[in-house]
């Protein structure tokens, strides 16, 4: 009966043993927070409308998700000064997320066109310029230009609805959103492990650090191509480079630091990596220095 009872106590003081782990590990094991998310307009038109609507629907099934209040949030936007612009400075993006007071925020442009071409009869295309912006970065993390085309406009814009409900069920903005959490709680604890290095940033003309400073300059102007994903929908926009000049006059890190999609940011970084600069020099001697470079994107004429 001793020998029952020592084994008894022993179980016993296993099994306590376990409940106390699990419920340490449960203490102890960070929660990752939904992420606070906000569906913008997508335009005044009906299919502008529709497309908020159902996009705000499908999100709102993800358990990952803490979907705003629509009304509160544009209401948010619009006190906030914003007026739709999908061509927006890191600064305006994150000023408009914190306004809403997200975390990730979907904007854009919908629209049902009447189409004709010399091959076929009239139809009409429905499509949808979807961005996806982290609020806290300000970065543009993803973006897309699904369109379909039908007889009617009825047709087309379910067609574009039904795509959306598609493309939500294979979560690639989920897996964007994922993606840039980690990101940024990467860079979050690299700066406080390292810090940043410190780089000078060009000063403007006529500041008091101008004084004996040359500004990189670079061998070749290089251009970008215009890409055919701008190309298709006449994309114009203004995409904002900050890079990073060696002493050594060669490019280091770069940050698109005004956005614009359509493949016009990966154009404009594509063309800056290819560039080589004299260094600038301040007082005769080389010097590392951070500077913007623009980029202005407009429609070719037509051939």
């Amino acid at each position: 009966m001793a020998t029952i009872n020592k084994y008894a106590r022993a179980f016993l003081f296993l099994c306590m043993s376990c409940a106390i782990a699990v419920n340490v590990a449960a203490q102890t094991t960070p929660v990752t927070p939904r992420a606070r998310v906000a569906v913008l307009d997508f335009g005044e038109t009906e299919t502008g409308r529709r497309v908020a609507d159902k996009l705000s629907a499908l999100l709102s099934s993800n358990a990952e998700l803490s979907m705003m209040d629509r009304n509160e949030s544009r209401a948010a936007a619009l006190g906030s000064g914003h007026a739709g612009s999908l061509n927006m400075t890191l600064a305006e993006a994150r000023d408009l997320g914190a306004a809403i007071g997200c975390d990730f925020y979907f904007t854009g442009d919908a629209q049902t066109l009447r189409r004709s071409a010399s091959e076929r009869p009239v139809f009409y295309e429905a499509y949808v310029a979807l961005f996806l912006v982290s609020a806290r970065t300000g970065r543009l993390i993803l973006w897309e230009r699904p369109s379909f085309e039908a007889n009617t406009p009825a047709e087309a814009e379910e067609l574009l609805l039904a795509g959306l409900s598609t493309t939500v069920a294979r979560l690639p903005y989920m897996r964007q959103i994922r993606r840039a959490q980690e990101d940024e709680q990467t860079a979050r604890s690299l700066a406080q492990s390292h810090g940043a290095p410190v780089i000078e940033d060009a000063p403007e003309e006529g500041d008091a650090a101008a004084h004996g400073l040359r500004l990189p300059q670079p061998f070749r102007r290089l251009r970008p191509s215009y890409p055919e994903t701008a190309a298709r929908v006449e994309a114009e926009a203004t995409v904002d480079i900050q890079a990073e000049i060696d002493a050594k006059g060669e490019v280091g890190r770069v940050e698109i630091v005004r956005w614009a999609g359509f493949g016009l940011d990966e154009a404009a970084l594509e063309t800056v990596r290819q560039l080589h600069f004299r260094p600038a020099m301040r007082n005769g001697a080389p010097v590392p220095l951070r500077v913007l470079l623009r980029y202005n994107f407009r429609k070719p004429p037509k051939q």
